[in-house]
């Protein structure tokens, strides 16, 4: 406590040193610290020149001087401890025993005057070792004096045997006073949780299958048994049920025989009745197609006949078109000829009308006009007239050159020497 209480002076305490420890802190400085506690640890705080702890209890926070206090924290959670005891049964033969105890702390203020828990990695590894060896201790007692059926078949005098060992230690008489400052000498300040045995193991191999042998040969026995009853069972079972079968397959056959039969004789009426429909349905379908046919035969003679009938018309009304169209023709050509009788006989009148007037004009025109008429011609007869080999002279004058008979002579000598001349 003292080395806890100087590594808390030096503010080292805490969980820094592993698992086991507890979360503590220290503020302030100097005279004026304070240690704050978590809620589920214990601690008690003492005093120099005190007596008496100043506090102690569960999740206690309190003033701290470090020239003259000094304080313990220990965890208040549950322990749990495993145990593995190699024992010596009644028959002298090696058994290991598995089990585990579940403690708390009941009474601090017992537990921390007859407990060590100094150790500042873990301080319930002391205790919990205390309370191991405790408990091998009363599990080898009490294996001692039990054989090993009984330590392997039945586990809860073990448990008992146990249970009251640990609590005798651990608990002790509740007659006393408690408190921070009663101690009656009686218990640790702890309260045992459980006790349970987990496994039984008889170290000796041969031993255990010996043990296990009258078992598994009765177990066989019953099982050959039992394996063969159930045989009997299946095979009479398999008979009866082939009988069955049998039973079923016969009445089967001849459910189907029967079902077979009244098939085929309904499957026979109703091709019979089929049969007959379709001969009926074919005549039926014979009769109208003939009724059809010969009602086509009808139609088309009908329409044949309307159809000669129309082109009888027709041809009528083509030939009397025809004969109208010629008539129009031949109407047509007949004045059309007409027509152009009439045109040819008007333009005949015409010429006529058109000599007659020539006639008269040129009658009426006088002898110094031909003249100049004839005279105004020259150049172009002149330059229509072919080159003469060789030059003829004809003398154009006379009594008569001033009639116009008299020209007209004198130029049909002119042309006659001229083509003579060629």
């Amino acid at each position: 406590m003292e080395q806890f209480a100087a590594d808390a002076a030096a503010g080292r305490t805490g969980g820094a040193g592993g698992p086991g420890g507890v979360e503590v802190r220290i503020t302030g400085v100097g005279r004026w610290k304070t240690v704050l506690v978590p809620p589920n640890a214990f601690v008690v705080h003492t005093r120099r020149g005190e007596d008496r702890p100043r506090h102690i209890g569960l999740g206690v926070s309190f003033r701290y001087r470090p020239t003259t206090d000094s304080f313990l924290v220990v965890p208040g959670a549950m322990q749990t401890i495993l145990l593995n005891a190699f024992c010596i049964c009644s028959e002298l033969q090696g058994v290991l025993v598995q089990a585990y105890v579940q403690w708390i702390i009941q009474d601090f203020g017992t537990a921390y005057r007859k407990l060590d828990f100094s150790d500042p990695e873990d301080p319930m590894r002391l205790v919990n070792l205390q309370l191991r060896e405790q408990a091998e201790a009363a599990i080898k007692d009490k294996v001692a004096t039990m054989s090993v059926h009984e330590v392997l078949s039945d586990r809860q005098p073990i448990i008992e045997e146990l249970t009251a060992r640990l609590r005798g230690v651990a608990e002790g008489s509740r007659g006393g006073a408690e408190g921070a400052g009663g101690d009656d000498g009686a218990g640790l300040g702890l309260r045992i949780v459980t006790v349970q045995i987990k496994e039984a193991v008889v170290s000796s191999k041969t031993l255990w299958e010996n043990l296990q042998k009258p078992f598994r040969s009765e177990q066989g026995r019953l099982a050959a048994l039992a394996e063969l009853a159930a045989d009997g069972a299946v095979t009479e079972s398999r008979m009866a049920e082939a009988r069955k079968q049998e039973t079923r397959r016969l009445g089967d056959e001849r459910d189907l025989a029967e079902l077979r039969a009244t098939t085929a004789a309904h499957e026979f009426d109703r091709d019979s009745q089929e049969q007959a429909r379709r001969d009926e349905r074919t005549q039926e379908i014979a009769r109208k197609s003939a009724e059809a046919a010969h009602a086509t035969r009808l139609h088309t003679l009908t329409l044949e006949r309307e159809r000669h009938e129309q082109e009888t018309v027709m041809a009528r009304l083509r030939l009397e078109e025809e004969q109208e169209l010629a008539r129009m023709r031949l109407d047509a050509e007949l004045a059309a000829v007409r027509a152009r009788y009439a045109a040819d006989h008007e333009r005949q009148l015409m010429e006529l009308e058109r000599e007659r007037i020539r006639s008269e004009i040129a009658n009426a025109r006088t002898a110094s006009a031909l003249q100049a008429e004839l005279i105004g011609a020259l150049p172009e007869i002149v330059e229509k007239l072919p080159t003469p080999s060789e030059y003829k002279a004809v003398t154009v004058g006379g009594g008569d050159g001033a009639s116009l008979a008299g020209i007209v002579a004198q130029l049909t000598a002119v042309v006659s020497a001229l083509r003579t001349g060629e």
